[in-house]
This record gives C-alpha cells, structure tokens and sequence, in this order.
C-alpha cells in the first residue's frame, strides 16, 4: 500500500512538472503567513552568510516584480521595476557584505477572491543582535492563490522618512 502511494505521488510529480526541489519548498507557500515569513527570512542572514536565492525565486510569478520607491537627485519619487533575478543580483552582494535582516513588524491584510493585498511595515537591521532599525518602511504585497500554493505577484514598497514618516494605522499597536 506504502509502495503503490509513494510510486502514485512519483508519477503525479513527474506528471506535472514539479521539481523535487519545489516539493521541498511547497509548505513555504501553502499560507500567506509562511509565504510572508519565507519572504523576509529568505533575504536576511549576516554578513557572509549566503541566501537561498532559488527559494527565493520559487516565491514569485515567473512575470513577478520588486518596485522600488525612491527619490532621485531632484527629489521626486521613481520606482525601478527588477524581476526576482535582478533583484538577487543587485542586492546580494550587499546582503553578504553588509548583514541585512529584515522583519515585519505589522500587516494588514485584505483578501477577495483569490487575490490578497498586504502592507507589511518592516523594520531592517544588519545583525540579528542589533537593537535598533536603520530603516524602516511598507512593502505592498499582492498575492495570487491558485489553488494549489500561493505566489508573490508585486512587491512594490518605499521606506520610511522624516517627512514621509510610517503613519500609526500601520504600526504595531
């Protein structure tokens, strides 16, 4: 009975196109709190400590963005949109030269249907010993259920500033 299960469940992966390494993965999207919480796992470590950047790549839609918000040189918000690739490009080098952990510290959540929108306010640190942020910030989320696992559709986010500071509907409370 074992047998016949486990060579049923072999055919249906083969089948479908999973990967084994995406079978390893899939609790890390089966809710909305374990695909939030691998996200901001994912990309934190300390300095040296290298990222799992196909875990990271698994999360998202294979159209999926990161949209940045920043203020250019005359002081007016762009965004720059990367795919996941270009984001573990950019980013990871700094990520191990730096140390860099991020965690959400508020999220609200809203839901129809099959797709979600969430703000997660983050605090970043460059150690996991460190005390206080050097940055804080709102990652807007949108999500896709489709059935089988959720994804990450945009990541679309700006940070916090002294004239652009976290209003406390989104703080912790």
């Amino acid at each position: 009975m074992k047998r016949s299960i486990l060579l049923s469940l072999a055919l249906f992966l083969y089948t479908s196109g999973i990967k084994g390494q995406d079978v390893a993965y899939m609790d890390k999207v089966d809710s909305i709190d374990n695909l939030i919480e691998t996200l901001y796992g994912v990309i934190s470590g300390e300095k040296n400590e290298a990222r799992d950047w196909e875990l990271f790549r698994f999360l998202f839609t294979p159209e999926a963005k990161l949209i940045p918000s920043v203020k250019n040189k005359e002081g007016v918000y762009e965004v720059r949109y990367m795919t996941p690739e270009n984001y573990s490009e950019a980013a990871g080098k700094w990520l191990m030269e730096n140390g860099f952990y991020e965690k959400e510290i508020f999220r609200k959540t809203e839901t129809f249907g099959n797709i979600t929108h969430i703000f997660s306010t983050y605090e970043s640190y460059k150690s996991k010993l460190d005390t206080a942020p050097f940055m804080r910030g709102i990652n807007s989320i949108q999500l896709l259920d489709d059935g089988e696992r959720w994804w990450i559709v945009n990541i679309y986010w700006t940070q916090e500033t002294e004239n652009n500071p976290i209003p406390k509907s989104y703080l912790p409370q």
